[in-house]
């Protein structure tokens, strides 16, 4: 009778144990599968997508100055003037 509750211990932990084995195998796989598919796919979308704003930014204010054939901006021009006249 002993050996028999034992044998079903033994197979009840054993079945539990595998289960367990078996969910965190998946989780580890799943886990694993999602960081390695962003190798680094979101920094050069970011990169882009800042990269077509500047574009578009700087085209639209090339456009403004010339559309009204003055300065648009007056104190981004002065810092701008003051950079480049520095004299150290």
């Amino acid at each position: 009778m002993f050996n028999k509750v034992k044998a079903f211990y033994k197979n009840a932990v054993s079945k539990v144990k595998g289960s367990f084995n078996a969910v965190e195998t998946a989780v580890s796989v799943r886990a694993h599968a999602a960081l390695d598919g962003t190798v680094a796919e979101a920094y050069v979308d970011t990169g882009v997508k800042i990269l077509i704003a500047v574009v578009i930014g700087a085209l639209l204010l090339g456009l403004l100055y010339t559309l009204f054939n003055s300065t648009i901006m007056p104190k981004v021009t002065e810092k701008v003037n003051e950079l480049f006249n520095y004299a150290g």
